[in-house]
């Protein structure tokens, strides 16, 4: 299973796509999207997913 944003609450800080290490989170159009293809969820690398991580808005990257 990958994660993804919720459009909605995504507040376009743009910090996910730097801090994801599979390079899954892009700008597409107007919204920031993860890859499910990419989407590694963080597994063997940490203990936590980074987008959640470094997320300023709660809820916002969440399982898909």
């Amino acid at each position: 299973m990958a994660f993804k944003i919720i459009t909605s609450q995504c507040t376009q800080c743009g910090a996910c796509e730097f801090e994801c290490p599979s390079n899954a989170i892009e700008f597409k159009g107007d919204n920031y999207v993860i890859d499910p293809k990419k989407c590694t969820e963080c597994k063997d690398q940490f203990d936590t997913q980074q987008c959640v991580s470094i997320c300023p808005v709660a809820q916002t990257c969440v399982p898909a």
